[in-house]
């Protein structure tokens, strides 16, 4: 594929179409209040919660639940025997020998969470732990369209730096704290999602978070939310000109407010540089990062690559909602929150690039279009991959014909492996690490840029925009896509939908044979694989000119535009699914065909591209 063609593509980016309203959808909503004070001395904390919980459903409700994610930093707890007997464990959480992290940590370095009291509008409520999983059996059944509130008295301990959330990291990062307050599950129309936390991602309830948070005055702070007291704060937060006043005692009290978001992070460090940078006509962006040496030229220089991804997916998927948006040092690699992100600080400019734009574009692909990452994990992390190395193309001027080549290898990869589960597999169930990343990450990339290949590049990115335009603050399900996608292009998609997710069938097409028909070539292409797909078909010729042929898939109901400008196509009869082989005419003498190549854009996933081209001898 040429460059010119993804400067096309990325351009084409732009197009959106108006949102329609999805009457028969609802979904939950919640409200926290929540005060903290955390002592940095000992890493553990306490806090109140005030939980106002919308019953949207038309279900009534006799029990909820809460998640209590620290709980899976304790030898014995579902992470760990996970880590332990799974065949590639996480390096992350590994020792050298492959032994897990968890299971050494003492009583000091845990990680734990607990509720200590917990009413339900002013009674008491039955609750019970169950690992990283708080059963709650209510006093009262909250009605269809009825509102509860719920007051939480809650403890924790910061377990040391694993996974995602901790304290004292590898790069010193004192507190990334992510997944720390008791958090309200997701009911939904297939009901709850009360998941225990092994290993994966999230889901959460929308709605609007009200934080204090209390700590030692000499950390900075940052994550979601718009700090409401700045010129009290200070830190880099205060109005330009302002003079702090000194404040008395050891500790300041930071308030957040976060409008419509599913979660709330924040870190702390008594080290970090706190710089901000305005995107015209975006947010503002805050950028806290350690005060060390090794990577404070590489952290400047990424300012601006920030402000110029968030003008690209603002551009090309739909404008970022809110006024903030943070990147922050901490961590154990790359993971997204709500307003913000945490990246490790110590890498190559490339790979801080890389990361912080992946991170950015689930803004997008998870804390816009919250899809359950649980159920669903390709939705948001193979389509923030895909987005992402478009943006890397543009942002880092990448001259890569093809910024896909090395996605589509680990898919193959995977394939090939005989390891591979559906994508439809829980997001815990896979049997191995490398079988969920490839699925998720590479598969669920090339879920769009082959979609891409079926509908046209230009109804993709109709699609891409339409979808976030109806399903913005919302939780999408695969079919949802599917179905802009369908009303976008017109084709009917329920087969791509269902082998490429709910199945591991492969594509396989290959040219079987090409004979002479007196002055015309017949050929011969034969279905190997499992999965239909329509065929592009490129023929070059000894003189150096080209033409295309095109086999529509009869079950799509439907032909896309010519992927070739400039090339001459001819359209021929559809293929039906079910016949393993095709054969098609070309009107020219076979000693004049050089060439004949399946998919010259190399964006359908075929599984052997060696039988995918014939040429003269």
């Amino acid at each position: 594929m040429t460059k010119s063609f993804f400067t096309f593509l990325t351009a084409i980016f732009s197009i959106g179409l108006l949102a329609q309203n999805k009457t028969d959808y609802w979904q939950q909503h919640v409200d926290y209040t929540m005060a903290v004070d955390m002592d940095v001395e000992t890493f553990q904390y306490t806090g109140t919660q005030t939980l106002v919980y919308t019953n949207n459903s038309p279900d009534e409700l006799k029990r909820v639940y809460f998640h209590l994610y620290f709980n899976a930093f304790q030898p014995g707890s579902e992470m760990d025997i996970r880590l332990q007997t799974i065949a590639d464990p996480d390096d992350r959480m590994t020792t050298t020998d492959k032994k897990s992290r968890i299971a050494s940590l003492t009583d000091s370095e845990i990680g734990y969470l607990h509720a200590t009291s917990l009413t339900q509008d002013g009674n008491k409520v039955t609750f019970s732990e169950e690992g990283t999983v708080l059963v709650v059996d209510l006093a009262k059944p909250i009605a269809a369209g009825a509102k509860s509130t719920f007051n939480m008295e809650f403890k924790g301990q910061v377990p040391l730096q694993i996974r995602r959330s901790g304290r004292n990291s590898e790069e010193g990062v004192a507190l990334s704290m992510s997944q720390w307050y008791p958090k309200l599950a997701e009911y939904d129309f297939e009901g709850w999602h009360a998941d225990p936390y092994i290993a994966r991602e999230f889901q959460g309830v929308w709605g609007d978070f009200d934080v204090k948070l209390t700590i030692d005055k000499e950390y900075t702070v940052g994550g979601t939310g718009y700090l409401q007291n700045p010129n009290e704060i200070g830190h880099g937060y205060e109005t330009p000109g302002t003079k702090i006043k000194k404040q008395k005692g050891k500790t300041l009290t930071w308030h957040f407010k976060a409008p419509m978001v599913h979660d709330f992070m924040w870190a702390a460090d008594p080290e970090y540089i706190h710089d901000i940078q305005q995107v015209p006509d975006g947010p503002v962006l805050h950028f806290l990062y350690k005060d060390d040496a090794k990577i404070l030229e590489n952290w400047k220089k990424l300012q601006p690559k920030t402000m110029e991804a968030m003008q690209f997916f603002s551009k090309n998927i739909g404008k970022y909602p809110y006024d903030q948006y943070s990147v922050i040092q901490g961590g154990d690699g790359g993971m997204e929150y709500a307003m913000s992100t945490l990246i490790t600080g110590n890498r190559k400019f490339g790979s801080l690039v890389g990361v912080m734009a992946h991170e950015m574009a689930h803004s997008w692909f998870q804390h816009i279009l919250a899809t359950n990452e649980a159920k669903h994990e390709w939705m948001d992390e193979g389509f923030t991959s895909f987005i992402s190395k478009l943006c890397m193309t543009e942002i880092m001027d990448y001259e890569k014909e093809n910024p896909f080549e090395g996605t589509y290898k680990g898919y193959r990869n995977l394939a090939l492996s005989g390891k591979e589960q559906p994508q439809g597999t829980y997001a815990d169930r896979y049997a191995l690490n490398f079988a969920y990343g490839i699925s998720a990450y590479s598969k669920g990339s090339i879920f769009l840029s082959q979609l891409g290949y079926v509908i046209g590049q230009d109804k993709l990115i109709e699609t891409i925009r339409k979808y976030y335009d109806e399903f913005k603050f919302k939780h999408p399900v695969p079919n949802d896509f599917k179905r802009v996608a369908e009303k976008v292009s017109g084709f009917e998609l329920d087969w791509y939908l269902t082998d490429w997710t709910q199945t591991t069938n492969t594509i396989d097409y290959g040219i079987k044979e090409v004979t002479a028909s007196e002055n015309n070539t017949k050929v011969t292409l034969e279905r190997i694989g499992l999965m239909p797909m329509p065929l592009d078909i490129l023929v070059v010729y000894n003189d150096g000119s080209k033409e295309t042929f095109y086999a529509p898939l009869r079950m799509m109901r439907g032909e896309k535009e010519n992927a070739y400008a400039g090339i001459e196509r001819t359209v021929i009869e559809d293929w039906p699914w079910a016949y393993p082989t095709y054969d098609f005419e070309i009107n020219k003498p076979m000693t004049s065909i050089q060439a004949i190549v399946i998919d010259p854009s190399q964006l359908m996933a075929d599984v052997n591209l060696e039988n995918n081209v014939w040429q003269a001898e």
